[in-house]
């Protein structure tokens, strides 16, 4: 039997603004232990005892985020792929995606698990167990999915009404008191968006129950790149072709039509991690019920969630708030209202708010960037250099830059000549030259950046050479 967790991440989270952004979505947030919720998934993944791949789909300015975060996590001893969407369709038409990827790979009978990215599972041998068992009935034709045992009266989650392994039906979120009847008959259990079926099933199946979604995606897989490295092996969906891919979940596309769904229940200390008082439990409180993330000082406060990342935070004389500072936003929010969180990012991408896109640091396949500050007709970075990365041979034609390294060795083309500019030392790029950024040494090169001119938008750049297929 041949296993290949498929790691779904792209959800945006915007409920857990201001520290998830639509370049730094939920997946990317780091919890107490230091990891990020993708690296717990990967982590899971990577584990399984039959695993042989572990497939990844995910939007395509986020791979190489993604492929840090999983080098992080230690050695990787098996192959990875990479699945990268121009943009969200919803988990249909990346679920085809892996099936036909797999199928082409592996075989009918390779045995895909989807995995979310975004969501907690505590307790890891519970999880394996609760695979194994997958396994053996996705093996028998079944399209199966994971139900959690509930633990209350849950209004933000979806319930899978179950006979055993039966499944008899799938029902939305409900209101209050429709969950305490669910919770009270004993006969329904929280949908936590796994699935499990062979490749053979997951085709069979959608092209009974999604034929469009499943020919728009074989044709946008004919049309689309793919790039071999060792161990690894990466596919860019073809943008035109993508988007006429229904945008539509696999709970409507298959799970609430097919006549084969079975359904696991397990308890394994899972959470979706959907808004800030899911985070807030996850941090153990104090004599007051407050829990705090960072440095805070508190006079007369209770029941309040504070995290704070870069400054002290204080408060006085307040009940039932959460509190996120981010060095570019401050979110206050009532506990009562946190799911109420995503209106405010509606209104930020309304507008063409940045904050809604983007932290003050930007990641990017060679390192980061961090906004120092702005005005008009300037702005400051600190720039991150990887050892042996380089940014594209580019040019800008409304700025120029003023480059002081701050440590490292900087290899600098600018214009005509090439450079080797050590710590304390600087060049000056006026607007129309080509230039490049490299670090050719074994630390992290570090310098500050100065940009001055009528435009310093970021969409300002011609790339002429790239190493990252940016071009």
């Amino acid at each position: 039997m041949q296993l290949i967790p498929v790691i779904l991440s792209g959800g945006a989270g915007t409920r857990l603004w201001p520290v998830s952004r639509e370049l730094h979505p939920k997946p990317f947030i780091r919890l107490a232990d230091g990891l990020s919720l993708l690296q717990k998934s990967f982590l899971r993944a990577k584990g399984l005892p039959d695993a042989v791949e572990v497939l990844t789909v995910t939007n395509r300015d986020l791979f190489f985020k993604t492929a840090d975060e999983y080098r992080e996590t230690g050695p990787i001893p098996l192959p990875l792929g990479f699945i990268l969407e121009p943009e969200g369709r919803n988990t249909a038409p990346a679920i085809a995606a892996a099936a036909l990827t797999i199928h082409k790979n592996y075989g009918p009978k390779a045995v895909m698990l989807f995995l979310t990215a975004d969501h907690l599972i505590a307790d890891v041998p519970a999880f394996t167990q609760a695979v194994q068992t997958a396994v053996k009935l996705a093996e028998t034709g079944k399209v199966v999915t994971f139900g959690i045992n509930p633990e209350a009266p849950e209004t933000g989650y979806g319930y899978i009404e179950a006979d055993g392994t039966a499944v008899r039906r799938f029902v939305e979120k409900p209101d209050l008191q429709t969950a305490e009847s669910y919770i009270a008959s004993g006969k329904y259990l929280w949908n936590s968006g796994m699935f499990c079926m062979t490749a053979e099933t997951a085709l069979s199946e959608l092209t009974l129950y999604a034929p469009a979604v499943l020919d728009a995606v074989s044709k946008t897989l004919d049309a689309s790149r793919r790039v071999e490295g060792t161990d690894q092996y990466q596919i860019e969906l073809d943008p035109k072709a993508f988007a006429q891919a229904e945008s539509i979940s696999i709970d409507y596309a298959l799970m609430e039509k097919t006549k084969h769904a079975a359904v696991v229940s397990c308890s394994i200390g899972w959470s979706d991690i959907g808004s800030w008082n899911a985070l807030a439990d996850l941090v153990p409180p104090d004599t007051d019920g407050n829990r705090i993330k960072g440095e805070a000082y508190l006079h007369d406060v209770k029941n309040c969630y504070i995290q704070a990342e870069d400054r002290l935070i204080a408060a006085v004389g307040v009940e039932n708030l959460i509190v996120i500072d981010t060095p570019d936003a401050l979110l206050i929010v009532d506990k009562n209202r946190a799911q109420d969180v995503k209106q405010i990012v509606g209104q930020l991408k309304k507008i063409g708010h940045e904050a809604y896109r983007l932290h003050r640091t930007v990641h990017r396949p060679w390192g980061t960037y961090t906004v120092l500050e702005e005005g008009p007709n300037f702005k400051m970075k600190r720039i991150v250099v990887k050892p042996g990365a380089s940014l594209s041979l580019q040019m800008h034609h409304h700025r120029s830059e003023h480059w002081i390294v701050v440590d490292g060795m900087a290899k600098v083309v600018n214009g005509e000549r090439d450079l080797l500019i050590a710590t304390n030392e600087s060049t000056f790029i006026p607007a129309g030259h080509k230039h490049r950024l490299e670090n050719p040494g074994k630390i992290d090169l570090v310098l500050i950046e100065v940009q001055s001119g009528s435009y310093l938008g970021e969409d300002d750049i011609v790339r002429f050479e790239d190493h990252y297929g940016r071009v």
